[in-house]
């Protein structure tokens, strides 16, 4: 099962496609579904395509989109 890399607060989003554009990955869309407000919410197609480059909440200006970056190993210093 693939970890969950980008999430979306459903009910906040106002579907501004913002995130679509900033996404260099190409993943992020519009649900079919609507939110509690009446917006098609924006949704990840493939988690594991994420980089974790957190710009698409970088340009959220409803702070809709959380990004947990995949742990990265510690390089040994000698």
């Amino acid at each position: 099962m693939v970890e969950k890399r980008v999430l979306f607060t459903e009910d906040r989003c106002k579907g501004c496609e913002l995130c679509l554009d900033a996404c260099p990955q190409k993943i992020i869309f519009m649900a079919e579904h609507m939110n509690g407000k009446g917006f098609h919410p924006a949704a990840v197609t493939d988690q594991e395509r994420c980089t974790g480059c957190a710009l698409c909440a970088r340009m959220c200006p409803d702070l809709v989109i959380t990004v947990y970056r995949p742990e990265r190993p510690t390089k040994a210093v000698s």
